[in-house]
């Protein structure tokens, strides 16, 4: 009898690092890609600082930059499902070529408005939305190119590596911005962005995967996108746990994001103690990756779903008015739980859905659990004014305690 948390049994059964050591050493194209796209992931840990202290002390300040990074998000929403379907027609490795070489425009714009100092608002917003653009078209081809990377008995490897990586850049991506910044400019950190975007448009260019057949055997794409949805409804544990991160999104994460900082500058100490809350779930994050690490558990959905919990904790400490150590612990945790439940729900969108039509499930998958988020990080100020900052938060938390419930009462959910 098999439980949720045993391992398959693959060839030698590798460990830890030693585990994604041997699919580097086996897999050539997940050796080409795995530095490029490294890469890309340090220079978009390092932008958002570069960014807020390039635009934070002119005129306009918080304003200039609210419009800008909504200018960023507002093309995401809008083309998540047409990059799903490009994706699954012309092949993850092309769309994605092309969503880097979008982004090294879009970030070298703004490096170069930075360092010349003309940057109308105008401008700013444009270079914004065609970064926007070039994201919502690389996500979901993303989720689709990894098992064209690696063989199926070592794609949980593949999804940990990936993890690991994002999440030693996003604690050591803004840490490194930080000091760039201050030494030579946000202008040059975005021009180092810049860089690491043509650095992944290299790896993937020494990529080599299969194309899907010619478009013209290919339906339209609006009945491609009706097929990607048709898909994504049929699968129980998909729309379940889609719709869970959706309300996740709207009434805890989005409200600890506003709140936390807030509620730690009363309580704890101010910005200093908040940085150390994150730093702990960057550190996390990056252990939870690494406790992946040689392990593929039989049902992922259910391990995801679980460790889901997790998240309830540091909102849980702030409502309780606890003390920054025990912030810092639930905040670690929170990270541990926020890896091993991302790669493998990750991994399991790849078993389980139809290779042709990854894409476009992710894509639906992304505009689903992100679509209230923006919502509620406008009303976490006002819902805390209303009801007070520790009634909203431990509303989140209660939220998830019983969604995770909730969505473990789907069969579904409990046997994939």
């Amino acid at each position: 009898m098999t439980t949720a948390l045993q391992e398959r049994r693959g060839p030698g059964r590798a460990r830890g690092v030693r585990s994604a050591m041997s699919l580097l050493r086996r897999e050539e194209n997940f050796r080409w890609f795995l530095p490029g796209h490294a890469t890309s992931l340090f220079g978009s840990a390092m932008a958002p600082v570069a960014l807020a202290f390039a635009l934070l002390p002119g005129s306009g300040g918080a304003d200039t930059l609210g419009w800008v990074l909504t200018a960023r998000i507002v093309p995401v929403v809008l083309m998540l499902l047409v990059g799903g379907a490009a994706a699954d027609r012309l092949g993850s490795r092309r769309v994605m070529l092309t969503a880097d070489a979008v982004r090294v425009v879009s970030q070298s714009g703004f490096a170069l408005a930075l360092l010349t100092g003309y940057r109308p608002l105008g401008l700013l917003l444009a270079l914004a939305a065609v970064g926007g653009v070039g994201e919502a078209v690389f996500t979901p081809a993303l989720n689709a190119l990894i098992p064209r990377l690696a063989p199926a008995e070592q794609l949980a490897q593949a999804n940990a590596t990936i993890t690991l990586v994002r999440s030693t850049a996003n604690v050591a991506g803004p840490a490194l911005a930080g000091l760039l910044t201050a030494w030579a400019g946000p202008g040059v950190v975005l021009a180092a962005d810049a860089g690491s975007f043509a650095v992944s448009l290299l790896a993937l260019s020494r990529v080599v995967v299969a194309l899907p057949p010619p478009a013209g055997h290919r339906p339209g794409l609006l009945a491609e996108l009706r097929d990607g949805w048709g898909e994504f409804r049929s699968h129980n544990w998909l729309w379940t746990t889609c719709l869970q991160a959706c309300f996740f999104n709207l009434l805890l994460w989005a409200p600890f994001l506003v709140l936390g900082p807030a509620d730690t500058e009363q309580h704890l100490g101010g910005a200093r103690a908040w940085g150390v809350v994150l730093a702990c779930f960057g550190g996390g994050s990056v252990l939870g990756s690494l406790l992946l690490l040689g392990r593929d558990p039989r049902r992922p959905v259910l391990v995801s779903t679980i460790t889901g919990l997790g998240y309830v904790l540091p909102s849980a400490a702030l409502a309780c008015r606890a003390a920054l150590t025990w912030v810092c612990a639930a905040a670690l945790l929170a990270g541990i739980a926020s890896a091993v439940g991302g790669s493998l729900s990750t991994l399991a969108w790849q078993r389980l859905i139809p290779r042709e039509l990854q894409a476009r499930v992710s894509a639906y998958g992304y505009l689903g659990a992100f679509a209230l988020g923006p919502v509620g990080l406008a009303l976490a100020g006002p819902a805390a004014a209303l009801l007070g900052t520790g009634t909203v938060l431990a509303a989140g938390a209660v939220f998830q305690l019983v969604s995770t419930a909730a969505a473990l009462g789907v069969r579904a959910v409990r046997e994939n």
